[in-house]
């Protein structure tokens, strides 16, 4: 691949990951009419295929201005925006990082799974632990809700919380997948041609 191509396929990857954070975060938990949020995964498949930290930060400005818009424009409450709203940027490169440190080791193998895998669970995990945890310690919303309770919360909410990340890191590796045997066989039908 040549510099261009490579320039212009990072460009379709960032509108495809702006548009599907801008097409599920309206309604960060998901209905019968709308996808759940899949910001997580958006900034996980930023760190594998935008390393830039540009990204980091053009991904997180996007989802401040989706969040903003859906309250002031939308009607979403604003239930979710305090003081923790900040702790969002730590949770956010939690993904971003694991992605990054991801991409140096794939490979189309089914070797390269598990560290998928791991490395995905893990920055969720983080991420859940940061803003799940900050909004829990300093919005205000929960002055009568023991650490206990929170945990057990917690712990019953995280599972959703991953599946459907997962879910989406699974749909774009199939898509990656299909992408680069269709990439191949053009190559290699190209190579064969006198």
């Amino acid at each position: 691949m040549n510099a261009a191509s490579i320039s212009s396929s990072r460009f379709v990857v960032a509108l495809l990951l702006a548009a599907v954070m801008a097409a599920t975060r309206w309604h960060h938990f998901g209905s019968v009419f709308s996808l759940p949020d899949a910001s997580l995964a958006v900034f996980f498949l930023a760190g594998i295929y935008l390393r830039s930290p540009l990204f980091l930060a053009g991904f997180l400005a996007e989802a401040a201005l989706i969040d903003y818009l859906a309250i002031t424009v939308g009607g979403v409450s604003d239930f979710c925006i305090s003081s923790a709203y900040v702790f969002l940027i730590p949770a956010y490169a939690a993904p971003w990082f694991a992605g990054r440190w991801y991409a140096a080791r794939h490979r189309l193998a089914w070797s390269t799974l598990l560290p998928l895998g791991g490395a995905l669970l893990l920055s969720v995990g983080v991420a859940y632990l940061i803003s799940d945890g900050s909004f829990y310690l300093l919005s205000g919303r929960f002055p009568e809700v023991s650490a206990a309770e929170y945990f057990a919360q917690a712990v019953r909410h995280f599972p959703a919380y991953a599946l459907h990340t997962a879910l989406y890191v699974l749909l774009a590796a199939g898509v990656h997948v299909v992408v680069a045997a269709a990439s191949g066989a053009r190559l290699a039908h190209s190579a064969r041609r006198p």
